[in-house]
Protein backbone atom coordinates (compact mmCIF):
# COMPACT_ATOMS: atom_id res chain seq x y z
CA UNK A 1 0.00 0.00 0.00
CA UNK A 2 2.00 3.13 -1.32
CA UNK A 3 1.52 6.27 0.61
CA UNK A 4 2.63 9.37 -0.38
CA UNK A 5 4.69 11.50 2.39
CA UNK A 6 4.47 15.74 1.85
CA UNK A 7 5.40 16.40 5.59
CA UNK A 8 8.19 16.14 7.64
CA UNK A 9 5.88 15.61 10.86
CA UNK A 10 3.07 13.50 9.45
CA UNK A 11 2.48 10.90 12.80
CA UNK A 12 2.14 7.97 10.21
CA UNK A 13 6.01 8.23 10.39
CA UNK A 14 6.40 8.10 14.03
CA UNK A 15 8.48 5.09 13.76
CA UNK A 16 11.11 7.01 11.52
CA UNK A 17 11.38 10.26 13.87
CA UNK A 18 15.60 11.33 14.83
CA UNK A 19 16.88 7.70 13.55
CA UNK A 20 20.19 9.30 13.79
CA UNK A 21 19.77 9.91 17.60
CA UNK A 22 21.38 6.53 18.74
CA UNK A 23 21.10 7.45 22.62
CA UNK A 24 16.88 8.01 21.79
CA UNK A 25 17.06 4.61 19.91
CA UNK A 26 18.59 1.95 21.87
CA UNK A 27 16.05 3.12 24.81
CA UNK A 28 12.71 3.91 21.98
CA UNK A 29 12.95 1.26 20.05
CA UNK A 30 13.20 -1.88 22.46
CA UNK A 31 10.26 -0.32 24.78
CA UNK A 32 7.72 0.09 21.44
CA UNK A 33 8.36 -3.36 19.86
CA UNK A 34 10.21 -2.53 16.67
CA UNK A 35 13.78 -2.22 15.10
CA UNK A 36 14.89 -0.38 12.31
CA UNK A 37 16.72 -2.73 9.04
CA UNK A 38 18.23 -0.26 6.84
CA UNK A 39 19.13 -1.38 3.16
CA UNK A 40 16.48 -3.44 0.90
CA UNK A 41 19.18 -6.35 1.22
CA UNK A 42 18.86 -6.06 4.98
CA UNK A 43 15.36 -5.21 4.69
CA UNK A 44 14.90 -9.09 2.51
CA UNK A 45 16.80 -10.65 5.17
CA UNK A 46 14.77 -9.47 7.91
CA UNK A 47 11.52 -11.21 6.14
CA UNK A 48 13.20 -13.87 5.35
CA UNK A 49 13.91 -14.40 9.13
CA UNK A 50 10.61 -14.35 9.57
CA UNK A 51 10.16 -11.07 10.95
CA UNK A 52 7.27 -9.25 10.45
CA UNK A 53 6.70 -5.53 8.60
CA UNK A 54 5.01 -2.40 10.38
CA UNK A 55 5.75 -0.32 7.38
CA UNK A 56 8.34 0.51 5.23
CA UNK A 57 10.18 4.02 4.19
CA UNK A 58 11.82 4.64 0.54
CA UNK A 59 12.27 6.96 -2.00
CA UNK A 60 10.83 6.62 -5.07
CA UNK A 61 13.36 5.51 -7.16
CA UNK A 62 13.42 2.02 -4.63
CA UNK A 63 10.19 1.05 -5.07
CA UNK A 64 10.31 -0.69 -8.61
CA UNK A 65 13.25 -2.83 -7.28
CA UNK A 66 11.24 -3.70 -4.01
CA UNK A 67 7.71 -4.18 -5.84
CA UNK A 68 7.71 -7.63 -4.89
CA UNK A 69 8.74 -7.14 -0.74
CA UNK A 70 5.27 -4.34 -1.21
CA UNK A 71 3.23 -6.59 -3.00
CA UNK A 72 3.97 -9.74 -0.54
CA UNK A 73 2.40 -7.17 2.00
CA UNK A 74 -0.33 -5.28 0.74
CA UNK A 75 -1.61 -4.08 3.91
CA UNK A 76 1.58 -2.63 5.32
CA UNK A 77 2.05 0.78 4.25
CA UNK A 78 4.62 1.73 2.20
CA UNK A 79 5.54 5.63 2.79
CA UNK A 80 6.89 7.46 -0.14
CA UNK A 81 8.75 10.91 -0.33
CA UNK A 82 11.35 12.65 -1.49
CA UNK A 83 15.02 11.92 -0.64
CA UNK A 84 14.69 15.74 1.26
CA UNK A 85 11.93 15.22 3.28
CA UNK A 86 12.97 11.40 4.51
CA UNK A 87 16.14 12.84 5.17
CA UNK A 88 14.32 15.69 7.37
CA UNK A 89 11.89 13.00 8.56
CA UNK A 90 15.12 10.40 9.71
CA UNK A 91 18.14 12.88 10.59
CA UNK A 92 20.11 11.84 7.35
CA UNK A 93 20.66 10.71 4.32
CA UNK A 94 19.00 7.58 2.72
CA UNK A 95 21.54 5.87 0.79
CA UNK A 96 20.92 2.55 0.78
CA UNK A 97 17.38 2.06 -0.42
CA UNK A 98 14.42 1.23 1.63
CA UNK A 99 14.19 1.60 5.59
CA UNK A 100 11.65 -1.06 6.90
CA UNK A 101 10.36 -0.32 10.91
CA UNK A 102 9.83 -4.21 12.10
CA UNK A 103 8.36 -5.76 14.64
CA UNK A 104 10.74 -6.98 17.22
CA UNK A 105 10.71 -10.72 17.67
CA UNK A 106 9.98 -12.09 21.11
CA UNK A 107 13.11 -12.13 23.31
CA UNK A 108 14.43 -15.99 23.26
CA UNK A 109 15.32 -18.00 26.67
CA UNK A 110 18.66 -18.71 27.80
CA UNK A 111 17.46 -21.93 27.70
CA UNK A 112 16.74 -22.28 24.09
CA UNK A 113 19.83 -20.11 23.14
CA UNK A 114 22.29 -22.96 24.48
CA UNK A 115 20.10 -26.26 23.27
CA UNK A 116 22.75 -27.72 20.99
CA UNK A 117 25.52 -25.09 21.19
CA UNK A 118 29.13 -25.82 21.24
CA UNK A 119 30.80 -22.28 20.65
CA UNK A 120 29.46 -19.21 22.31
CA UNK A 121 30.30 -15.65 22.80
CA UNK A 122 29.50 -13.65 25.72
CA UNK A 123 29.41 -10.24 25.16
CA UNK A 124 29.92 -8.13 27.94
CA UNK A 125 28.82 -4.53 28.23
CA UNK A 126 29.86 -3.54 24.36
CA UNK A 127 28.68 0.00 23.84
CA UNK A 128 29.90 0.49 20.31
CA UNK A 129 27.64 -0.50 17.73
CA UNK A 130 29.80 -1.05 14.82
CA UNK A 131 32.20 -3.31 16.99
CA UNK A 132 28.55 -5.05 17.61
CA UNK A 133 27.62 -6.05 14.28
CA UNK A 134 30.87 -7.01 13.36
CA UNK A 135 31.20 -9.57 15.82
CA UNK A 136 27.70 -10.67 15.12
CA UNK A 137 28.48 -11.14 11.27
CA UNK A 138 32.40 -13.06 11.98
CA UNK A 139 30.13 -15.10 14.79
CA UNK A 140 27.89 -16.04 11.82
CA UNK A 141 30.68 -16.68 9.12
CA UNK A 142 33.03 -18.87 11.43
CA UNK A 143 30.17 -21.07 13.32
CA UNK A 144 29.44 -19.63 16.39
CA UNK A 145 25.88 -21.12 17.75
CA UNK A 146 24.87 -18.56 19.98
CA UNK A 147 25.68 -15.02 21.75
CA UNK A 148 24.57 -13.79 24.80
CA UNK A 149 24.90 -10.21 25.51
CA UNK A 150 24.86 -8.38 28.96
CA UNK A 151 22.25 -6.22 30.27
CA UNK A 152 24.54 -3.37 29.30
CA UNK A 153 25.53 -4.43 26.75
CA UNK A 154 24.63 -2.34 23.16
CA UNK A 155 21.02 -3.40 21.21
CA UNK A 156 21.85 -6.30 18.59
CA UNK A 157 19.19 -4.78 16.80
CA UNK A 158 20.28 -0.99 16.40
CA UNK A 159 19.98 -0.36 13.24
CA UNK A 160 23.60 0.09 12.66
CA UNK A 161 24.39 -3.27 14.40
CA UNK A 162 22.42 -4.45 11.84
CA UNK A 163 23.64 -2.78 8.94
CA UNK A 164 27.05 -3.67 10.01
CA UNK A 165 26.39 -7.53 10.20
CA UNK A 166 24.64 -7.32 7.24
CA UNK A 167 21.32 -9.12 8.66
CA UNK A 168 23.46 -11.84 10.41
CA UNK A 169 22.16 -10.67 13.53
CA UNK A 170 18.70 -12.61 12.39
CA UNK A 171 20.60 -16.07 11.52
CA UNK A 172 22.11 -16.58 15.37
CA UNK A 173 20.00 -17.13 18.29
CA UNK A 174 21.12 -14.52 21.10
CA UNK A 175 19.64 -13.86 24.03
CA UNK A 176 20.26 -11.02 26.67
CA UNK A 177 21.19 -12.27 30.00
CA UNK A 178 19.77 -11.25 33.51
CA UNK A 179 21.83 -11.98 36.77
CA UNK A 180 25.53 -12.34 35.92
CA UNK A 181 26.17 -15.04 38.41
CA UNK A 182 22.71 -16.84 37.89
CA UNK A 183 23.78 -17.10 33.92
CA UNK A 184 27.29 -18.26 34.91
CA UNK A 185 26.13 -21.15 37.14
CA UNK A 186 23.54 -22.12 34.11
CA UNK A 187 26.66 -22.02 31.64
CA UNK A 188 28.77 -24.43 34.01
CA UNK A 189 25.90 -26.85 35.00
CA UNK A 190 25.53 -27.86 31.37
CA UNK A 191 29.00 -28.30 30.75
CA UNK A 192 30.73 -25.02 29.63
CA UNK A 193 34.17 -23.84 29.96
CA UNK A 194 34.25 -20.29 30.41
CA UNK A 195 37.25 -18.23 28.73
CA UNK A 196 38.10 -14.91 29.26
CA UNK A 197 39.33 -13.39 26.38
CA UNK A 198 41.91 -11.06 28.37
CA UNK A 199 45.59 -10.52 28.78
CA UNK A 200 46.75 -11.46 32.33
CA UNK A 201 49.32 -13.22 33.93
CA UNK A 202 48.14 -16.35 33.31
CA UNK A 203 46.48 -16.34 30.40
CA UNK A 204 47.20 -18.58 27.76
CA UNK A 205 47.73 -18.37 23.86
CA UNK A 206 44.79 -19.24 21.99
CA UNK A 207 45.86 -21.66 20.07
CA UNK A 208 47.11 -24.15 23.24
CA UNK A 209 43.54 -23.40 23.86
CA UNK A 210 42.55 -25.18 20.80
CA UNK A 211 44.18 -28.19 21.21
CA UNK A 212 42.36 -28.68 24.33
CA UNK A 213 39.37 -29.31 22.13
CA UNK A 214 36.76 -28.30 25.09
CA UNK A 215 33.45 -29.98 23.98
CA UNK A 216 31.59 -26.74 25.02
CA UNK A 217 33.40 -23.26 25.54
CA UNK A 218 31.59 -19.88 26.28
CA UNK A 219 34.66 -17.03 25.29
CA UNK A 220 33.97 -13.78 27.11
CA UNK A 221 34.29 -10.56 25.27
CA UNK A 222 35.21 -7.38 27.43
CA UNK A 223 34.03 -3.62 26.60
CA UNK A 224 36.40 -1.56 24.15
CA UNK A 225 38.14 -0.05 26.58
CA UNK A 226 38.13 -1.78 30.25
CA UNK A 227 38.41 -5.33 28.93
CA UNK A 228 36.61 -8.08 30.42
CA UNK A 229 35.68 -7.02 34.26
CA UNK A 230 37.15 -7.87 37.12
CA UNK A 231 33.86 -10.13 38.44
CA UNK A 232 34.21 -11.88 34.44
CA UNK A 233 37.17 -12.84 34.85
CA UNK A 234 36.96 -14.40 38.66
CA UNK A 235 34.36 -16.34 37.00
CA UNK A 236 36.44 -17.35 33.98
CA UNK A 237 38.15 -20.95 33.79
CA UNK A 238 40.84 -19.83 32.42
CA UNK A 239 42.28 -16.84 30.38
CA UNK A 240 43.05 -16.98 26.46
CA UNK A 241 45.34 -13.79 24.65
CA UNK A 242 45.91 -13.65 21.21
CA UNK A 243 49.75 -13.50 21.02
CA UNK A 244 51.13 -10.37 19.86
CA UNK A 245 53.83 -8.90 17.64
CA UNK A 246 55.93 -5.86 16.74
CA UNK A 247 55.09 -3.94 19.76
CA UNK A 248 51.26 -4.15 19.57
CA UNK A 249 49.50 -4.70 22.54
CA UNK A 250 45.79 -5.91 21.26
CA UNK A 251 43.22 -5.14 18.45
CA UNK A 252 40.19 -4.05 18.12
CA UNK A 253 37.71 -5.93 19.98
CA UNK A 254 35.54 -7.12 16.62
CA UNK A 255 38.84 -7.94 14.70
CA UNK A 256 40.22 -10.18 17.81
CA UNK A 257 36.79 -11.97 18.36
CA UNK A 258 37.62 -12.79 14.42
CA UNK A 259 40.72 -14.08 15.51
CA UNK A 260 39.53 -15.97 18.54
CA UNK A 261 36.42 -17.93 17.16
CA UNK A 262 38.30 -19.03 14.08
CA UNK A 263 40.77 -20.57 16.74
CA UNK A 264 38.58 -22.07 18.65
CA UNK A 265 35.62 -23.10 16.98
CA UNK A 266 34.56 -26.19 17.07
CA UNK A 267 36.44 -29.11 15.60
Amino acid sequence: MIVHLERADDPRVSDYWALSDAQLRQTADPANGRYIAESSKVVRRALAAGHTPRSFFLAPQWVEGLADVLDAYPDVPAYVGEPRLLEAIAGFQLHRGALAAMNRPEPLALDAVLAGARRVAILEDLADHTNLGAIFRSAAAIGVDAILVTERCADPLYRRAIRVSMGTVFQIPWARLGDWDDAVAQLKAEGFSLAALEVTEGARPVDDVARMDLPRLALILGTEGAGVSPQALEASDLQVVIPMRQGVDSLNVAAASAVAFWELRAR
